[in-house]
């Protein structure tokens, strides 16, 4: 297992559509745990493999609260299959950009199909934080971020910081 170094806005992998998984191999299988060990160093809730530069249609989350046992996730080319009309406003937040916070409006509840580490297809409904967890991390697979459902005012505020902070960063 290995930390991966997280990607920030405005990197433009961020915005790319992700690959299908096609192989389940060792390769996978490293890409998973790796994806994990920086998931929870970092800290965070989900990760999704663009966000660490592979463009691969992978998912990690783990909702439990520091209290409770860890209850990992893993989603491999994962499809929301329905999504509720009733919404529900969460404070989002995002490793790819850091310390910043914002109340997003999605479905309440989601009903979502992947395939797990081994292969095998899951079908998992989820509401509350876990719903959200999902529809975020998805997102990502399709190059969308939570900032996407903000007004452009603030989209753009956020996205400038970040640029700024870039060009400082590249000197």
């Amino acid at each position: 297992m290995a930390l991966r170094p997280i990607l920030q806005i405005p990197d433009p992998r961020l915005r790319q559509v992700t690959d299908p998984v096609a192989e389940f191999d060792d390769a996978l299988q490293t890409l998973i745990d790796d994806m994990f060990q920086t998931m929870y160093e970092a800290p965070g809730i989900g990760l999704a493999a663009p966000q660490i530069g592979e463009m691969k249609r992978v998912v990690v989350m783990d909702v439990s609260d520091k209290e409770s046992e860890p209850d990992p996730i893993t989603m491999i080319n994962p499809e929301l299959i329905w999504l509720s009309d009733e919404l529900w406003t969460h404070e989002e937040g995002c490793l790819s950009i850091p310390e910043y916070y914002e109340e997003v409006e999605r479905p309440a509840e989601c009903k979502v199909r992947f395939l797990d580490r081994q292969g095998e297809t899951v079908e998992l409904a989820a509401e509350g934080l876990l719903a959200t967890c999902i529809q975020h991390e998805i997102d990502h697979l399709d190059g969308k971020l939570f900032i996407d459902y903000l007004s452009r005012l603030k989209r753009d505020r956020v996205t400038k910081k970040f640029t700024k902070a870039a060009k400082r960063a590249a000197g």
